[in-house]
């Protein structure tokens, strides 16, 4: 893969529905969640049904900006729920795959599903629009300090030791929810 994808923005919400907080930089901790967020502290709406690879959440700024060009919908980065927006990541591409933000490694588990939860948070019909497009739900094998701006690119699987390999890879992916 050959790509270079920044880190644009970070958010936390420290409970359920409560508003987005934008953060400069952020700490990740591998097993758990980002430092301050609902989900990783289980106070998050979907934290009573719990999976690996739910530790923290991506969008693309893309998806967006697509939003609101082709729908006139404006999600502006703390609406979304989504813990990092990134530019210039494939998302999908990353299912299954180790990829590095900053000096952090990430482990895409599955592709977010909207739910109808934002749509009656928001006031705005975004559930439909984001379908398949909704962002990437990751599990966080190597933790660390993450920060606006860092690189993010994709992790070659055999830089890494290969005991965390192992650990990370005995749990199978999340499979999506039924429609």
């Amino acid at each position: 893969m050959i790509w270079q994808g920044e880190l644009l923005f970070i958010h936390v919400a420290s409970t359920a529905s409560a508003a987005m907080a934008e953060l400069d930089e952020a700490t990740l901790f591998a097993g758990v969640g980002v430092e301050g967020d609902r989900y990783a502290t289980g106070l998050g709406t979907y934290s009573k049904r719990p999976h690996i690879d739910r530790q923290v959440t991506l969008i693309e700024v893309e998806v967006l900006e697509t939003l609101a060009r082709d729908r006139g919908i404006e999600l502006p980065p703390h609406e979304h729920r989504r813990n990092l927006t990134t530019r210039g990541v494939p998302l999908g591409h990353l299912v299954g795959q180790y990829f590095c933000v900053g000096d952090c490694v990430l482990y895409g588990g599955r592709l977010n599903v909207p739910c109808l939860y934002l749509e009656t948070l928001l006031g705005k019909r975004v559930f439909k629009p984001l379908i398949n497009r909704s962002g990437l739900n990751c599990r966080i094998v190597l933790g660390g300090t993450i920060r606006s701006h860092d690189r993010i690119e994709w992790c070659d699987p055999a830089s890494l030791d290969m005991s965390i390999r192992l650990a990370n890879e005995a749990t199978p992916l999340e499979l999506p929810p039924e429609a």
